[in-house]
C-alpha cells in the first residue's frame, strides 16, 4: 500500500510530507521510503495560527477559518507529494493536522484538537484520508501523545541494551524500549517551543528560531533561571505524560524571567537550550537508556546536541537516518504507519506509552472519490519495522 503522511508540529513552520510503500508480512512491517518534502504555510495562515494558539483568546470564526485554511494547505502538500513523489498513484493519505490545543487538567488529558479539515485533502487528491488520530486514544483514557511511540518501538526492537528514540520538535518526546518491559513513551518537556518563542520576542519577530544555535552559543547558562524553569511540576510527574504550547509559551518564559532576571538574550537562549538537554537527559537516566536515536528539527541545532551529549556521557547518540528512517521525515512517516495500521484494523497507540485503558484503533476515515474499500483486517499487529530502502533524493 502506498501511503502519504502529513505532519505539522508545535513549531507550525511548515507541513512535512512523506510517502512510503508499506507492507505487512507476518509480524514484520516493511517500509520503503519514497522521499519527503516540506511545504511552508502561507504567511497569513501562519500568522493566524500564532494569533490563535494558547494563551491567546480566539473566536469560533477564527477556528473555522483555521480549519479550512490548514485543510487547504495540507491538501496542497498532499497533492504535491502525490505528483512529485508518487508518480500520481497512492492508496491513502494520513493527516495529523495542526494541534491548536491539548487540554490537560489535573494531570489528565481531557481533549485534544487538531485542525485541518480532511475533506479538502480527499477532494484535492481523490484519496481516502485518515485523520484525527489522537482523539480516540484520549477517549480510551490515554494522553493522545506521543503517538510516534508505536513506530519508535517497532524501529528500536532488536537493538541491544535499552535504546530510546528522541524527537526534538516544539516539544521533546522519548520512546524507551527496555528489555523485558513494555515500551514507554512520553513528552520530556520543551525542545524548540520556548527557544523559538524567545527568539521571536528578542528579535521583535525578525527571526523565528536560533539558527544553528548561534545565539545560544554566544551566551552562558544562568543557574538562577535554570533553577526556576526546572521547578516546574511537570518534570516530576510520572510517565506517561504529555504537554504542549498551551503550557510552554512566551508568557510562561516571561514569568520565569521576572523570578530570575537574565538581561542578556543570549544567556536566556543558552539557558533554554540547557533546559532541554537537562530534562531529556534526566528522563533517559531515569530509565537506564544506553543509546539514543534522534530525529526532529532540534537535531540540526549543534549546540543543543552537544549539550545533550554532555548531559549523557557514555550514551551513544545517532540520527534516525542511520537506521534508514529520515530524521526530517520521521513524524510524517510515523503517521503514515499509523494510518496504515488503522485501515488494516490494527491499533496504533501503545497503552504503555499513552496510559490508555486499551489499545484503540485510531482516527476517522474520510472517503475519497471512489467508494471506500478497506483491506482485509490483519491477523496480528507487527512487532518489527524493516526499512527496505531509503530514496536516493529528496524534493526541495
Amino acid at each position: 500500500m502506498r501511503v502519504i503522511g502529513l505532519m505539522s508540529g508545535t513549531s507550525y513552520d511548515a507541513i512535512e510530507a512523506a510517502a512510503a510503500d508499506l507492507a505487512l508480512d507476518g509480524d514484520t512491517l516493511t517500509l520503503r521510503p519514497l522521499g519527503h518534502l516540506s511545504t511552508a504555510y502561507p504567511e497569513d495562515l501562519k500568522d493566524l495560527i500564532a494569533a490563535t494558539l494558547p494563551p491567546a483568546a480566539t473566536t469560533t470564526q477564527a477556528v473555522c477559518a483555521l480549519d479550512t485554511g490548514i485543510g487547504r494547505a495540507f491538501a496542497s502538500a498532499a497533492e504535491r507529494t502525490l505528483r512529485e513523489l508518487c508518480g500520481g498513484t497512492a492508496d491513502l493519505v494520513v493527516s495529523h493536522g495542526q494541534t491548536v490545543h491539548h487540554w490537560v487538567e489535573d494531570d489528565t488529558v481531557r481533549g485534544t484538537l487538531q485542525l485541518g479539515q480532511p475533506a479538502w485533502i480527499a477532494e484535492a487528491t481523490g484519496l481516502p484520508v485518515v485523520s484525527d488520530l489522537r482523539s480516540r486514544d484520549v477517549a480510551a483514557g490515554g494522553q493522545g501523545a506521543p503517538l510516534v511511540g508505536m513506530t519508535d518501538a517497532l524501529l528500536l526492537r532488536g537493538l541491544p541494551g535499552t535504546p530510546a528514540a528522541l524527537n526534538l520538535g516544539g516539544i521533546a518526546n522519548v520512546t524507551v524500549l527496555a528489555p523485558g518491559a513494555e515500551p514507554l513513551a512520553f513528552d520530556t518537556g520543551p525542545a524548540n517551543a520556548l527557544l523559538d518563542a524567545a527568539v521571536r520576542h528578542f528579535t521583535a519577530g525578525a527571526a523565528g528560531y536560533d539558527e544553528d544555535g548561534r545565539r545560544a552559543a554566544a551566551g552562558r547558562t544562568s543557574p538562577g533561571l535554570l533553577r526556576v524553569l526546572l521547578d516546574d511540576p511537570y518534570y516530576r510527574r510520572p510517565a506517561p505524560k504529555s504537554t504542549g504550547k498551551e503550557h510552554f509559551h512566551l508568557p510562561y518564559l516571561l514569568r520565569a524571567l521576572d523570578a530570575a532576571p537574565t538581561p542578556a538574550p543570549e544567556d536566556v537562549l543558552a539557558t533554554l537550550t540547557r533546559l532541554t538537554a537537562v530534562t531529556v537527559a534526566g528522563a533517559c537516566r531515569a530509565h537506564g537508556v544506553t543509546e539514543l536515536v534522534v530525529s526532529g528539527g532540534g537535531l540540526r541545532n549543534p549546540v543543543l546536541m552537544r549539550m545533550i551529549a554532555e548531559e549523557l556521557p557514555g550514551v551513544r547518540l545517532r540520527p534516525s537516518d542511520e537506521l534508514g528512517l529520515p530524521s526530517d521525515a520521521k513524524e510524517a512517516l510515523a503517521f503514515a504507519v499509523l494510518g496504515f495500521l488503522t485501515v488494516h484494523g490494527l491499533p496504533g497507540a501503545l497503552p504503555s506509552g499513552t496510559g490508555a485503558r486499551r489499545a484503540a484503533l485510531l482516527g476517522s476515515i474520510t472517503p475519497g472519490r471512489s467508494p471506500l474499500r478497506l483491506p482485509e483486517p490483519a491477523v496480528r499487529p507487527p512487532r518489527l519495522l524493516r526499512i527496505e530502502r531509503l530514496a536516493e533524493s529528496t524534493a526541495p
